[in-house]
């Protein structure tokens, strides 16, 4: 298939990578994956046995009226400990396998084109390390939330986009299924477009 430059012409295109069907199910397992791999486990509880408490018998067995207690510890008491407490060890991986990763990926790039949300370009260079070079020369594309994936990652782009809050610059190599999505556009320099192809060919 061929997809249209920006400056006109057209650069062609495998159409294993972007003109697959889209496949919600994998896509929606593919992301919660990918967001649940970035969490961190940084929650701590305290259990019934790390909770500060006295460890005397609130009331006597048997005589009160009330129900049967051995220890303040107790989760169902107030400032008792957790049942279940979280703890900094979690883990949330969870197993993605290669094959599934990257239809997911082609599966996301087709779905682009078809809503003319890919945009390909010559090339994506700025002169300096400006941040009003990238944002008038993307306001001169007609675009805002963009997400650039070039294979001349320079430093002048770098700085220059970092300070933007809807513009992410990232290698080929790089591409992931949650930014793809995020952003309204997508920028692919020509040579990016080639390099995705033999990354999920």
């Amino acid at each position: 298939m061929d997809i249209k430059l920006l400056e006109g012409g057209s650069v062609a295109a495998s159409d294993a990578v972007f003109g697959r069907d889209y496949n919600e199910a994998l896509i929606h397992q593919v992301v919660v994956a990918y967001q649940a791999n970035a969490r961190s486990g940084n929650r701590a509880q305290k259990s019934r046995e790390t909770v500060k408490h006295s460890t005397k018998k609130p009331w006597r067995q048997k005589g009160t009226g009330r129900a049967r207690s051995g220890m303040t510890s107790s989760p169902i008491w107030r400032g008792g400990g957790r049942a279940f407490p979280n703890s900094p060890d979690e883990n949330f991986t969870q197993k993605v396998n290669r094959k599934m990763h990257r239809a997911a990926l082609c599966s996301i790039f087709s779905q682009l084109v078809r809503d003319d949300r890919l945009v390909v370009v010559e090339n994506f260079v700025v002169e300096a390390p400006k941040t009003k070079l990238v944002s008038d020369k993307l306001k001169s594309m007609g675009l805002t939330s963009t997400l650039i994936i070039t294979d001349d990652f320079s430093d002048n782009l770098f700085l220059a986009t970092r300070n933007l809050v809807n513009v992410m610059v990232l290698e080929p190599k790089h591409v992931d299924p949650l930014s793809l999505l995020y952003f309204g556009k997508v920028v692919v320099t020509k040579g990016a477009v080639a390099q995705i192809e033999e990354i999920l060919s």
